[in-house]
């Protein structure tokens, strides 16, 4: 049950990442330079940050939000500033595609996205905790998705 749940989440995270890319544009807000810069800024400095969290992980990488049993916890580097580098990544990659998609439901499908990754990342952390005894103190002062923001008291 567990493992068909952790595959379901990232199946819908995937429909809702592709969705971002190939639902019709809108006229929500006029797409115009700027517009475009701003897109493709947020593209990039999402795909650079989850890719920075993907290569940080070394052998505890996995698209699950199941922890690889034994794995090392990442506290360092780009996990010293963010405790989800990869979902914040994605979320701002999708925030991209969403201000260049300029429709409404490029934001409720963004905002979907919004909700999977706190629900999953709450569910890891469950089970990151129980995984590494040191996990509650890194979580007390590393915040989840942005800096200082979501810390676990």
């Amino acid at each position: 049950m567990k493992r068909a749940l952790a595959f379901a989440l990232v199946v819908a995270q995937i429909l809702l990442l592709a969705g971002l890319l190939v639902l019709p544009h809108g006229t929500l807000w006029p797409v115009n330079g700027f517009v475009i810069a701003t897109s493709i800024a947020l593209v990039a400095i999402g795909v650079t940050l989850a890719v920075q969290g993907s290569t940080s992980l070394g052998p505890a990488m996995t698209a699950s939000p199941i922890p690889r049993d034994n794995a090392p916890l990442a506290t360092t580097g780009v996990y010293g500033v963010v405790r989800n580098p990869i979902y914040t990544g994605l979320m701002t990659a999708g925030l991209g595609l969403t201000v260049i998609g300029s429709s409404a439901l490029h934001v409720v499908v963004w905002l979907a996205l919004i909700g999977l990754f706190s629900g999953k990342a709450r569910w890891e952390e469950r089970m990151l905790v129980t995984e590494h005894p040191d996990y509650s103190e890194y979580a007390a002062r590393v915040g989840r998705f942005l800096p200082g923001v979501g810390r676990i008291r």
